[in-house]
């Protein structure tokens, strides 16, 4: 073989390696953006992971937290009621209903009005759950038992104007009624006219 042949053998085996080279590093550069694409999954999946350990972990203590509150000024806080049957009737029996309190009146001027009587643990201003406005009454819970013979002197009392009525507060037990109160009783509303029947 001569010098020329040989440098043309050199050279076509150079030009049939290039393009494996090209083919082979598109290859690897192919696997390596998947593995990078894989790699944030797996990291993405991880801060969720993480994200929902923190939430469990949360969420337990506000279990925990509601469990060890006993006392009767929390049982009744934003969550709702928490008080055994002997605890309500405790309370109910440390409190008092008002009633014809007036409708801008706030809790603040309720307990001011009722500091004389003694330590007030509560106060309750009942609104509609429809539209928010105040019903006009309250409950009030003392510490003791003894400021509600005393806040009963405040019936008939002065407040914003209005004579309120102070009461202690009653308990409701709940009963299964025994009277039948089926349909079928009195005449037949058709939009709002009441049918009097043939011949009459």
């Amino acid at each position: 073989m001569s010098d020329n042949q040989n440098d043309n053998l050199i050279f076509e085996s150079a030009e049939n390696q290039e393009p494996q080279e090209s083919q082979t590093g598109g290859e690897n550069v192919e696997p390596m953006n998947e593995d990078a694409d894989l790699f944030d999954i797996k990291q993405r999946v991880k801060g969720m992971d993480e994200e929902a350990a923190r939430l469990l972990q949360l969420q337990n203590e506000m279990e925990q937290q509601l469990k060890s509150t006993n006392s009767p000024t929390s049982a009744g806080g934003p969550f709702g009621g928490f008080m055994t049957a002997e605890e309500k009737l405790e309370a109910d029996a440390r409190s008092i209903y008002v009633g014809n309190v007036d409708y801008s009146a706030t809790a603040q001027e309720l307990e001011a009005h009722f500091h004389g009587c003694g330590s007030i643990n509560r106060v309750t201003i009942l609104c509609d759950k429809f539209s928010g406005h105040p019903k006009g009454f309250a409950y009030i819970e003392f510490g003791d038992k003894d400021s509600v013979q005393t806040a009963m002197a405040l019936d008939d009392s002065l407040f914003k104007g209005r004579k309120i009525k102070v009461c202690r507060k009653r308990t409701n037990r709940p009963v299964i009624s025994t009277t039948d109160r089926g349909r079928g009783r009195g005449g037949m509303y058709i939009f709002g006219y009441m049918g009097r029947g043939r011949g009459a």
